[in-house]
């Protein structure tokens, strides 16, 4: 028989990480973690990283795993993923990817040969300085230009895509495919995906809370140790995930604290209207909007009568 694996998705400050924990109590589960942040060691309060109290004692997997200073690529996770899921399955566990990625989650779903993909790493943070320099059209006018079939696809405020599509086809001079319509779904696991939403003003007004409860914490202490004490550079990939790249620029006096505050708190409800974008593109969601329920208590008990109606029809 094919394992099974749930799957948690929703946008940033949604509640996964408190959600995904009671249901591994719940269910005996096991949680691998689909953040593209939280695999980084030292990075912890700006990744909303859980703390071990928070765990529960639940196993967690791929967290704290690499460097800030070292490469780590969708291939290396879902390599990984695969691995940590095979491991919770022969245990006698059920395996419980939670995160907010779309790239990590798609290649677990979807049968994607990552490590034959195409890269060319100085290519893409030439294209990432020309963005910061000159703005998101710039670079989305340049694939324009190259694919315009790609631009009409791909939106310009999406700039990871667009450079991303660049990429491909000057490396290659191969058009990037429609992810959406090319992959295969993955046939070796049983996969029971759950969304988590929440209503626009309740999700914008966690995630503001969020953001000063990490400024409170020591967010900025946080990013100074890294580049200062612990001597990485500031340019690293690590560092332009949000709440990071903000502090940074911060740091060097470019901007004031409240300002600062503001653009990371607009920019991280961006990024979760994004996620809701990209997530709601996947087919057999199971959607739970946390606004309607009076209770967690009450959310986790309908989403394990879900997933076992969902095993007993298998």
């Amino acid at each position: 028989m094919k394992p099974n694996v749930v799957i948690l998705i929703g946008p940033t400050a949604v509640g996964k990480t408190n959600i995904s924990i009671e249901l591994a109590k719940k269910i005996d589960g096991e949680i691998i973690s689909a953040d593209s942040m939280q695999i980084y060691k030292y990075m912890d309060i700006g990744t909303a990283k859980p703390l071990n109290t928070e765990m529960q004692n639940i196993p967690h997997h791929l967290i704290d795993i690499v460097e800030p200073s070292e490469t780590f690529t969708v291939a290396d996770f879902q390599a990984q993923a695969k691995l940590a899921i095979d491991k919770i399955t022969k245990n006698g566990k059920l395996p419980i990817i939670a995160g907010g990625t779309g790239l990590y989650i798609n290649s677990i779903i979807y049968d994607i040969d990552f490590t034959s993909t195409i890269s060319n790493w100085p290519l893409r943070n030439h294209l990432q300085l020309e963005a910061e320099k000159y703005g998101n059209e710039y670079i989305h006018n340049k694939l324009k230009k190259l694919d315009p079939e790609a631009a009409n696809r791909i939106h310009k405020n999406n700039v990871k895509r667009v450079i991303r599509a660049i990429e491909v086809i000057k490396t290659s001079g191969e058009k990037i495919g429609n992810f959406k319509n090319d992959p295969k779904l993955n046939e070796d696991y049983n996969f029971i995906l759950i969304g988590l939403t929440r209503d626009r003003k309740e999700l914008y007004d966690r995630i503001n809370k969020r953001v000063d409860m990490m400024i409170k914490d020591g967010l900025i202490e946080e990013v100074s140790s890294l580049i200062n004490e612990k001597g990485y550079d500031k340019n690293l990939i690590a560092f332009r995930g949000l709440g990071y790249k903000e502090i940074i620029v911060y740091l060097e006096n470019n901007i004031d604290l409240e300002k600062t505050i503001e653009i990371l708190k607009r920019d991280t409800r961006r990024y979760a209207k994004r996620q809701l974008t990209w997530f709601r593109r996947l087919d057999n969601v199971r959607w739970y909007n946390l606004s309607e329920y009076i209770s967690k208590e009450n959310l986790v008990c309908d989403i394990i009568e879900y997933i076992e109606r969902y095993l007993y029809m298998l």
